[in-house]
């Protein structure tokens, strides 16, 4: 993916030149069959004017799968950051002190790809009635972007991307999670859907069961390694169980047993593919009570055992 010069033109009326001596921090992920993405961040010139803009890139070729996808590429814009990452500092907190040399402002440029297994979960039932059906299984037959400047949601989103604390494999279960509501909170700015419209959910009206269904959410994404169940996660969200299903279905697209399966197969490729263990390491840190239960799993998310994406 080099989405850079692209976005770029979109946030900004004039050719600016990203010098490989203004990068500040660069990641990318390339995991087969999972959700590739690049993370670049460089140092703000004082000269640069750009908008928060976020760009919709649909590939699509009748002849060849591997030439469908749906790629996401983002520009954030005069964020501040500190560049050494403390919390030892009690007077600085960024903002307050305007001469600290550590201050960073930067233009963030941020890139997802996923594959039409990876957005098939979004249209689990329904019919191809829409733009927006018919993009997410794939069966529109005519490539196009879309482009907008970035809601609240969204930018709070790539924040939290963008500036957490994790590390390591917290890291990639975090950034896994947060993509789905990236990929959520775009589809409705750039193909004018409602995806958490609370029409049919009438008790999400309510902030606070609002606040609970996120807190479920929350929940899971800590229980990677240690299953639980719609019973117990009901219970630590205080929320009935129909309306944690239900409301969970209307807030992210996805039900709670798929977005949880979801996110340890994707976590599992990780650990596999990136960190080298063994699919007996993988199976039990995942809480599989056996390594077959956990290769049936795996092969059913994927489409390959295991043993195959290590070759």
């Amino acid at each position: 993916m080099n989405p850079q010069f692209d976005i770029v033109a979109l946030a900004t009326q004039n050719a600016y030149t990203l010098d490989y001596q203004d990068l500040l921090y660069s990641r990318v992920q390339q995991i087969p069959g999972s959700i590739q993405y690049s993370i670049k961040r460089y140092n703000k010139q004082p000269h640069w004017d750009l908008e928060d803009m976020g760009m919709l890139d649909y590939h699509y070729q009748k002849s060849a799968k591997s030439g469908c996808y749906l790629e996401l590429h983002y520009c954030l814009s005069g964020k501040v950051y500190c560049e050494q990452k403390t919390k030892n500092c009690d007077s600085c907190q960024l903002t307050t002190v305007s001469t600290c040399l550590e201050r960073v402002e930067s233009v963030d440029l941020v890139s997802f790809r996923f594959l039409p297994s990876q957005v098939g979960q979004f249209i689990k039932g329904k019919k191809s009635t829409s733009l927006l059906d018919q993009v997410l299984q794939f069966k529109h037959p005519l490539p196009f972007k879309k482009s907008a400047l970035l809601s609240d949601k969204t930018i709070e989103v790539l924040e939290s991307i963008l500036n957490h604390n994790y590390t390591d494999t917290r890291e990639n279960i975090f950034i896994n999670a947060q993509i789905q509501m990236l990929l959520l909170y775009t589809l409705d700015t750039m193909m004018g859907e409602e995806s958490a419209d609370t029409g049919s959910c009438k008790f999400l009206e309510n902030e606070a069961d609002r606040e609970k269904i996120m807190l479920a959410r929350e929940i899971l994404i800590k229980h990677i390694g240690d299953p639980i169940t719609i019973k117990e996660l009901s219970r630590k969200a205080a929320i009935n169980e129909c309306y944690l299903k239900k409301g969970f279905k209307e807030l992210f697209g996805t039900t709670v047993f798929d977005f949880y399966q979801g996110l340890r197969m994707e976590h599992a490729k990780f650990l596999l593919y990136e960190k080298g263990h063994t699919v007996t390491e993988v199976s039990l840190s995942l809480g599989y009570s056996s390594i077959s239960h956990f290769s049936t799993a795996f092969k059913k998310h994927t489409g390959c055992k295991p043993c195959e994406l290590l070759r």
